[in-house]
C-alpha cells in the first residue's frame, strides 16, 4: 500500500510539473486533463505526506521515549500515544481514499419514489421522503426539478420522478436505493394502531447520450392528450409522450410540459438513466457473481430503512446505524445518516 501511495504522489508532483510547461498550457484539453487528473489526488496526496510527516515525528519521539532522563521518557510516551492514533487515523483515512472511485459519482440523478403497501398512507409516505430530499438537496445548493408525478388528492404521492442537478450528487444519494419502511398510526386510524407501510426509492446515475446509445428503431412513440391541472392545453393538444423501449418494454411517460418537444426530451433522459441503470446492475452482478459478495449493488428487494414515529426512531438495517431524530431527518437533515451509510459501504469494499 505505501508503494502505491508513492506511485501517486509521484503521479501528482509529475502532473504540476507539466502543468507548468509551455507545451501543456498551449493545449487547453490537455491542461483541463491534467488539471482534473491533480485535483482527484490532491487530498491523497496531502493525507500521505502528512502520514509521513507523523510516521518520521514517532520515531524521533521513540528514542526519546528511550532517554535515561526520567521527565523526557514521560512526556515522550505521552506524545507517543497522541502521534499513534493520530498516524492510526491517517492510515485508515488513506486506505479509505485509494478505493478506485465510481465513475458516476460526479453525475446528476433522476430520483423516482413509488408508494409501495400501504395504501393512501404509503403515497403519503412517499411524499414525506420526496420532500426530505429535496429539503436535503436545497441545503447541498443543488437544483430539483420534478420531470413527473401522481398525486393522491390528499397531500400523498403514488409516484413522483425527479432529476438532481449539482456537485457530487449521486455519491451522495447512490445508497438510497430499496425499500423504505414507515410504522406509525395513520391520521385516520380511531383505534391507535401502528400500521406498517413502504415506499421504494430509486436513484439512477442520469446517462448522457454518449453513456447509452439508443436506436430509433427500439422505440414506439405515441402520443396523447395530457390530464389534470394545466389550463387550456389539458385534453386539447397532443403534447404528451409515451416512449416505448422495445428491447427492454420499458415505458416511460411525460406530459409536465405544454410542449410535446420537451415532454420527449424529459421522458429520453428518464429512459437514458434507465437503461443505463440496468447495464450498471448487470455488471455489478457479474462483480459480485465473481467475488461471492452483493458489496455495493444496492438491491433494491432489500428493505434497507425503518421510520419509527411512536419512538422517533430511524434505524438503517445495512449500517446498523438508529438515530432518534426523526423529526430533523425528514426535514432534510440527513447528512449524518448518509455518512454512516456511505462509511459501512466503503469498509465493506475494503474487506472484500
Amino acid at each position: 500500500m505505501l508503494d502505491k501511495l508513492q506511485n501517486v504522489e509521484d503521479q501528482y508532483e509529475d502532473a504540476l510539473k507539466r502543468l507548468g510547461s509551455a507545451e501543456v498550457q498551449s493545449d487547453p484539453a490537455e491542461y483541463r486533463k491534467l488539471a482534473k487528473g491533480a485535483s482527484e489526488m490532491e487530498t491523497l496526496v496531502e493525507r500521505f505526506r502528512e502520514y509521513k510527516g507523523v510516521a518520521r515525528d514517532i520515531a524521533q519521539t521513540e528514542e526519546l521515549a528511550a532517554s535515561a532522563d526520567t521527565d523526557m521518557r514521560e512526556l515522550a510516551q505521552e506524545e507517543l500515544k497522541s502521534l499513534t492514533a493520530r498516524r492510526d487515523a491517517l492510515w485508515g483515512e488513506l486506505k479509505i481514499l485509494l478505493i478506485p472511485k465510481d465513475p458516476n459519482d460526479e453525475k446528476n440523478v433522476v430520483l423516482e419514489i413509488r408508494a409501495g403497501t400501504g395504501g393512501d398512507e404509503a403515497a403519503l409516505f412517499a411524499a414525506e421522503l420526496f420532500r426530505m430530499y429535496t429539503r436535503y438537496a436545497e441545503r447541498q445548493g443543488w437544483r430539483v426539478d420534478v420531470m413527473s408525478s401522481n398525486d393522491t388528492g390528499v397531500g400523498g404521492l403514488k409516484e413522483v420522478i425527479a432529476t438532481i442537478e449539482g456537485r457530487g450528487v449521486y455519491s451522495k444519494l447512490k445508497y438510497e436505493s430499496g425499500v423504505h419502511r414507515v410504522q406509525r398510526v395513520p391520521a385516520t386510524e380511531a383505534s391507535g394502531r401502528v400500521h406498517t407501510s413502504t415506499a421504494t426509492v430509486a436513484v439512477l446515475p442520469e446517462a448522457e447520450e454518449v453513456d447509452v446509445q439508443i436506436n430509433e428503431k427500439d422505440l414506439r412513440i405515441d402520443t396523447f392528450c395530457s390530464s389534470g391541472p394545466g389550463g387550456q392545453s389539458v385534453n386539447t393538444t397532443y403534447s404528451a409522450v409515451r416512449i416505448t423501449h422495445i428491447p427492454t418494454g420499458l415505458v416511460v411517460s411525460q406530459q409536465d410540459e405544454k410542449s410535446q418537444i420537451k415532454n420527449r426530451a424529459k421522458a429520453m433522459k428518464v429512459l437514458r438513466s434507465r437503461l443505463y441503470d440496468i447495464e450498471l446492475r448487470k455488471q455489478q452482478e457479474a462483480i459480485a457473481k465473481d467475488r461471492r459478495s452483493q458489496v455495493g449493488t444496492g438491491e433494491r428487494s432489500e428493505k434497507i430503512r425503518t421510520y419509527h414515529f411512536k419512538d422517533n426512531r430511524i434505524t438503517d438495517h445495512r449500517a446498523g446505524f438508529t438515530t432518534h431524530r426523526l423529526v430533523e431527518v425528514l426535514d432534510g437533515d440527513i447528512g449524518e445518516l448518509l455518512d454512516h451509510v456511505i462509511t459501512h459501504y466503503q469498509s465493506e469494499t475494503l474487506k472484500s
